[in-house]
């Protein structure tokens, strides 16, 4: 979840059963790059922005160009914003290096939620830096405050707004401990690949990063993004599944007094729709009845998994004549005995009461959501959202390959003298042809181009006719390379020594910020 210097109702089913298997590997503190971006949606669930886009209110720039590309329900802090109702943004930054022109991607979304009206979040992952690094505290120390002067210098509102060091945060600390509990090492060798020789601080500090992903929503549950980079998503994705270990109750739906799994669900629900063709008494179809009606229908086949209708029809037929009918069950995860007998009291209307679950058939799937997260946090529970995330794509280094802080000429630092970022521009790879000539004839191309990706990321700023005009005229044949390193060179040294202008203005605000630059450990 750290950026580092290279760059249905809640049914409480998984998302970080990551098994190492994919073809795309998603590794947190590799170098690896994502050469299509698509796989990431068909391997790993990750939704495609766009189709949201609609539905964001006045969407950064970063949104509109596609730079951010995907979602993990982003659609739940997107309806918060619109009705104004409480969310956060959280994204941590591990201190290992100068940050850089690709860190300010997560800088300025940080920034634009906070001007939504969000709960803004901004970390410092010096556990991490030193665990998975091996960094000592002193340089920890050191990047630590330049990473924050530089998003105070672009604009993040510190009295508005949330900074700390995972290291001095006993809040922290204690979530993450708690959340220990629901994590063993079978589960971090699959997700992360760790092995026997894996210190155990190292795997200390991803259930550290866990708690930072809950954190804000600590006082309050609500929806809450993480904007990343998509190598990052492993986090993203045990975040996700812890936030539903820990809660009291899971709701979901159900059609029987058996549990079903989503695909066994969708197969009930079809019978269910179908009673009027074999039920005695369409109005209260019987189990035994559905059972012996998908088993004599061979084209569900074509609809459902084979081996999902006969597990179907196995558990209908245990049921008998138990009536089939839609409820909503409240199932028992970690609820205290005081909750659960709460829960039964407060559930009104009809309901049945098991030993580890409730059926009740009058409220809707919101409604018994709702519910279930008030009596946990009546009885001390935490009654975390799942969170959500948002993720860009990397920045291609100005040398061609990944943006890389170990490659100097590959990136520019926000820190470099303005000349330097000139010159690194001046000397980047370019999408042109081999020649003028073809240049004018063939176009240039311009989505394989570092030097567009410095006018689409951060050139251009907020003028998408400007980054527009500045592609059109690329691929059209008008735009040649010389010229238009000039002027990004030129912009980049402006930026530059604007960005450095602000740093050195924001330097009195870091006296009054809670947190500390001199580690007590170093």
């Amino acid at each position: 979840m750290s950026e580092e210097p290279t760059d249905d109702t809640e049914d409480v089913q998984p998302d970080g059963n990551a098994n190492g298997a994919d073809d795309v590997a998603l590794d947190p503190w590799g170098s690896s790059t994502i050469d299509d971006y698509r796989n990431l949606f068909e391997q790993f669930g990750i939704e495609e922005f766009d189709t949201l886009l609609p539905d964001v209110s006045g969407p950064h720039y970063l949104m509109r160009r596609g730079v951010i590309f995907g979602h993990r329900e982003y659609d739940r802090v997107a309806r918060a914003m619109r009705e104004g109702e409480p969310f956060a943004a959280l994204s941590g930054f591990m201190p290992t290096g100068d940050p850089h022109i690709g860190h300010k991607l997560v800088f300025d979304e940080l920034i634009w939620h906070q001007e939504q009206g969000g709960d803004t979040y901004g970390l410092i992952a010096d556990l991490e830096a030193h665990s998975a690094r091996g960094l000592s505290w002193e340089e920890i120390d050191e990047h630590a405050r330049d990473y924050i002067l530089s998003l105070l210098a672009l604009g993040f509102d510190p009295e508005d707004g949330t900074l700390y060091r995972q290291s001095d945060n006993r809040e922290l600390q204690d979530l993450a401990f708690e959340l220990g509990s629901e994590v063993n090492f079978s589960e971090m060798e699959a997700i992360y690949g760790f092995e026997g020789e894996t210190s155990v601080s190292h795997m200390q500090s991803v259930v550290t990063q866990m708690a930072d992903i809950l954190y804000p929503q600590l006082d309050e549950p609500k929806p809450t993004v993480i904007p990343v980079g998509p190598d990052q998503d492993p986090h993203v994705r045990l975040a996700r599944d812890l936030a539903a270990r820990t809660r009291y109750f899971g709701v979901t739906e159900a059609y029987a007094s058996f549990e079903a799994d989503p695909k066994e669900r969708a197969v009930l629900a079809r019978a269910y729709e179908e009673r009027e063709t074999f039920a005695e008494e369409p109005d209260r179809p019987r189990c035994v009845e559905a059972a012996d009606w998908l088993a004599e229908h061979d084209t569900l086949s074509d609809l459902y998994d084979p081996g999902v209708i006969a597990s179907t029809v196995e558990k209908l037929r245990a049921a008998g004549k138990e009536p089939l009918r839609p409820r909503v069950r409240f199932l028992d995860r970690n609820a205290t005995d005081e909750a659960f007998e709460a829960l039964i009291e407060a559930i009104h209307g009809e309901k049945r009461v098991y030993d580890a679950h409730i059926d009740t058939f009058d409220l809707s799937a919101e409604e018994a959501e709702d519910l279930a997260r008030e009596v946990e946090l009546a009885h001390g529970g935490y009654g975390f959202l799942a969170p959500s995330s948002i993720y860009h794509r990397f920045m291609t280094g100005l040398t061609g390959g990944k943006m890389s802080s170990s490659i100097p000429a590959s990136h520019i630092s926000l820190l470099d003298d303005p000349e330097d970022g000139y010159d690194k521009v001046r000397s980047a790879t370019t999408g042109g042809r081999e020649t003028a000539e073809l240049q004018r004839e063939l176009g240039g191309k311009a989505d394989e181009c570092p030097v567009y990706e410095l006018y689409a990321y951060l050139l251009a700023g907020d003028d998408d006719a400007f980054a527009k005009e500045v592609y059109d005229e690329c691929v059209g044949g008008e735009r040649l390379c010389g010229d238009c390193k000039e002027q990004a060179a030129v912009l980049m040294k402006e930026f530059l020594a604007e960005h450095q202008e602000k740093r050195a203005e924001a330097e009195e605000l870091l006296a009054d910020l809670d947190i500390e630059f001199d580690s007590a450990r170093a």
